[in-house]
């Protein structure tokens, strides 16, 4: 039987080691979480020394993420909330409904033992004469008297299952009212950022006018997109993506990442001579989730002068897609997600004025026309 120790601390000598990978892992990825926000950092100082108007924009931007991720979850209490109060109600119908059956039983029993007078059991034996009914009724007696005692305690457990019941629906209640008061006060707050917004883009565009600048600012932000991912590209060099199914396979067979109507396609000119667009923008009602394409790993989400808030998915092969102008970012760098998993949800950050989905897809630092690559091709906006 010795053998049996050996296997356990094989097992244990295997855990330990799956443990000590795990631990490892994990110090990898902070590195490389730490040389991303590293990257980002310098990125940013590069934008506000171009524009300061553009690194306000980003603040306030945000500001009104971080307020509509918090109503998001709010909500998700205040619908947990809710159907917690409806399961109370319920439960308490059904003790109710319990409580009156045994009532009512206990009542009648009451009322029997009343008819028969407060002396019923010597009335029973007295009224016997042969021994052998006498016995059988003392028996019907013992079991009428316990019987009428589990009434009883049926009675009490009911009435204080509902009592416990009634409380925790008032407790759900109240929690429920806090959260209708955070619920308005966050509201509030996110109100005042998007005047502040308001307020920054009109000065942008003021701005914009009067320089005659926007091609060169966008022309910036093109250089300083394709500057992170090539960044990107380095630091995940030691990192490669693995998959079942190369990504290459997936050619014609992707889904878009939000139901939209096309607004700029792939190779449109952009603003003026010289410039296209690198990607699709699909108009698309504000706050609508946006899914991953395919399976990979997150390796940004955060502000990106131009596309706002952004998520960038590395799939492996050089292959990345980029997912912009986000009213929230639902994923953080270094996460894995699946072929429809939820990574955004729609807005418009990064100065817009409309609400839409920003689509890319590139091979390594080369934008790659994506509607190769889908099933179906989106509405048009015309």
């Amino acid at each position: 039987m010795c053998f049996i120790p050996l296997l356990l601390l094989q097992a244990s000598f295997g855990m330990a080691e799956e443990d000590g990978l795990a631990r490892v892992k994990e110090r990898e990825l902070e590195r490389v979480r730490e040389r991303i926000s590293e990257l980002k950092e310098r990125m940013d100082d590069r934008a506000a020394e171009r524009d300061r108007v553009t690194a306000d924009l980003q603040s306030a931007e945000v500001v009104i993420s971080r307020h509509r991720i918090q109503l998001r979850e709010l909500e998700r209490q205040k619908t947990f909330s809710e159907g917690r109060i409806a399961e109370l109600e319920a439960q308490s119908i059904a003790r109710q409904a319990e409580l009156d059956e045994e009532v009512g039983l206990l009542a009648a029993q009451v009322r029997a033992a009343y008819t028969n007078g407060r002396q019923e059991r010597i009335k029973l034996l007295l009224n016997q004469h042969d021994p052998a009914a006498l016995g059988r009724m003392t028996a019907y007696y013992r079991i009428l008297s316990a019987h009428r005692g589990d009434n009883i305690n049926q009675v009490n457990r009911h009435l204080e299952e509902l009592s416990t019941l009634k409380a925790e629906a008032a407790k759900e209640r109240d929690r429920l009212a806090a959260l209708a008061g955070e619920q308005q006060a966050e509201l509030e707050r996110l109100d005042a950022a998007q005047g502040r917004r308001r307020e920054l883009l009109a000065s942008l565009k003021t701005r914009m006018q009067e320089e005659g600048a926007e091609i060169e600012r966008l022309g910036a932000e093109e250089k300083d997109l394709t500057r992170l991912i090539a960044e990107l590209t380095s630091i995940l060099s030691d990192y490669p993506i693995t998959s079942d199914a190369p990504f290459t396979d997936l050619k014609g067979a992707l889904t878009w990442p939000v139901v939209g109507t096309l607004l700029h396609d792939f190779g449109q000119p952009r603003a003026g001579a010289g410039l296209k667009w690198n990607g699709v923008v699909l108009a698309a009602p504000r706050g609508r989730e946006v899914r991953a394409v395919y399976h990979g790993r997150v390796v940004f989400a955060d502000w990106l002068a131009g596309l706002g808030l952004l998520v960038i998915v590395d799939h492996g092969e050089g292959y990345m897609t980029l997912y912009g102008y986000n009213e929230t970012t639902l994923k953080s760098a270094g996460d894995w997600v699946a072929p429809g998993d939820v990574i955004a949800t729609v807005g418009e950050s990064g100065g817009r004025s409309q609400s839409a989905l920003y689509f890319e897809l590139r091979k390594g630092a080369q934008p790659v026309d994506p509607r190769a690559w889908i099933t179906r091709q989106p509405r048009s906006g015309g």
